[in-house]
């Protein structure tokens, strides 16, 4: 008789085990509940104290919502964001089935030499890519913002994923006359549904937050990002920490939202892109 959850005792080790999980969870979500506390002080110095916490006082809210140009920041922000899930997703999923699923010469070793790329950081390429996008004439643009995001680390997780797709589908739709493209389409992708909705989640996150870039990328102010224009509410002389908190505080509802509605398909998605390698 198989054993139910409410039937299992607890012992020693599982209690133990629990309070583990609890304390690290608690470890991690407390930033995040002092960031949403100290959003409602008014304070202009470093020390920000729950005494200074007036859950009823939404000036700071109301001041960065009221900053000229915040909509068309967050405007952008999601465009770029959109954009780069949505180009991420489909050169990543084109590129894996190549690796995974296509036989050539070198396709392990051009796949190594692929991956080689991740150990390069990101400040390294900056000059060069700035350099293209300059005599290419696409600074200021959504191109330039999105094309950044765009690395092999989507190709490795979704060919780790596409590897478990049977072989022996794809040669049976192709005895079947079925062409390349709609062996792709309407066989692989929705078999690799999951590990695409991480590569979003991932993507998502990585364009969202991504400041270092956008300031370079962009001089025009409406071409600014969100993180970039929530950078702009510290002033010369005096910095409203409560504001800046405030304006972090929205920026984190996006990406927080979106992972609560994916979070299923997330965890499943990294968990099976592991299994064959």
């Amino acid at each position: 008789m198989r054993t139910t959850a409410k039937q299992r005792k607890w012992g020693p080790l599982s209690v133990l085990g629990l309070l583990v999980m609890v304390l690290f969870a608690v470890i991690c979500i407390t930033p995040f509940i002092y960031m949403i506390l100290m959003s409602f002080t008014q304070s202009t110095t470093t020390a920000l104290y729950l005494k200074d916490v007036v859950l009823t006082d939404f000036s700071n809210f109301q001041q960065v919502l009221s900053k000229n140009g915040f909509f068309s920041s967050l405007l952008n922000s999601l465009i770029v964001v959109i954009g780069s899930c949505f180009f991420n997703c489909v050169i990543a999923s084109m590129a894996a089935y190549g690796f995974a699923k296509k036989k050539f010469p070198g396709n392990k070793l051009i796949f190594r030499i692929y991956l080689l790329t991740l150990m390069i950081p990101g400040q390294v390429t900056m000059i060069p890519v700035f350099i293209m996008m300059n005599k290419a004439d696409l600074l200021n643009t959504y191109f330039a913002l999105i094309v950044i995001i765009l690395n092999a680390f989507g190709v490795f997780l979704v060919r780790q994923f596409m590897e478990s797709v049977p072989d022996e589908l794809l040669e049976a739709a192709k005895v079947d006359g079925c062409p390349e493209y709609r062996i792709f389409i309407q066989i692989v992708l929705p078999l690799i549904k999951p590990v695409l909705v991480s590569l979003v989640v991932f993507t998502f996150v990585t364009s969202w937050n991504d400041f270092l870039w956008p300031l370079v990328a962009t001089s025009d102010s409406s071409m600014y990002t969100l993180t970039v224009a929530l950078s702009l509410l510290k002033t010369q002389y005096q910095t409203n920490y409560g504001l800046i908190l405030a304006g972090a505080t929205i920026s984190f509802i996006f990406p927080f939202i979106m992972y609560i509605f994916l979070q299923k398909q997330f965890v499943e998605g990294v968990a099976l892109s592991g299994i064959k390698g």
